[in-house]
């Protein structure tokens, strides 16, 4: 999330949003950290005028309150651009330290 904060800082909005994309794989089965990916997701979404992220967001921010500890599809990148409800392949380097946190 820190990396991906400077890259939003520095108008880097894409590089941002991949950053946010990776926090949210790791975070997703925890609420505040899942939520504050889709948050920053959305911050993102807004610096680029991308309104489909925008709007895609804001119950994917609703969402991540209610079902962070219930039901996560695993690797979920969490963009606006694929299904809240699809699981995904995780990066190797993210599934290391996934696996070390189980």
């Amino acid at each position: 999330m820190h990396t991906g904060r400077s890259a939003l800082a520095a108008g880097r909005f894409e590089v941002a949003l991949s950053h946010f994309e990776r926090a949210h794989i790791l975070g997703q089965r925890f609420v505040i950290p899942h939520t504050r990916s889709h948050w920053a997701m959305l911050r993102a979404g807004w610096r680029l005028r991308d309104w489909r992220e925008v709007i895609g967001q804001v119950p994917r921010i609703f969402a991540s309150l209610i079902f962070s500890r219930i039901w996560v599809p695993l690797g979920n990148t969490g963009r606006s651009r694929v299904s809240a409800f699809k699981p995904m392949p995780v990066p190797d380097d993210l599934a290391a330290v996934l696996r070390a946190t189980d």
